[in-house]
């Protein structure tokens, strides 16, 4: 009995140390943070815009957003949005 418990208990161990060490965590949801991009360049905060609206953003946490000076462009052509 000991020794079925203990092949158990060891078996239990090894399975679980296989499951560990994902180095493809997903990315933080857009409302963590604003990623310094946003501020950066057009694409990157229309690039974040968009992060926000495919998230369903509404259902998350808010986010501050004090820090963030969305940038222009006056010479660029205008974007078409989707």
């Amino acid at each position: 009995m000991k020794k079925t418990l203990l092949a158990a208990a060891l078996a239990a161990g090894v399975l679980a140390a296989c499951g560990g060490g994902d180095d493809n965590a997903p990315p933080p949801p857009p409302t963590s943070q604003v990623p310094a991009s946003a501020s950066q360049s057009v694409d990157g905060f229309i690039g974040y815009l968009r992060d926000l609206v495919a998230s369903m953003a509404d259902t998350l946490e808010p986010v501050d957003t004090s820090a963030v000076t969305p940038p222009t462009d006056d010479t660029a052509e205008p974007q078409k949005v989707d």
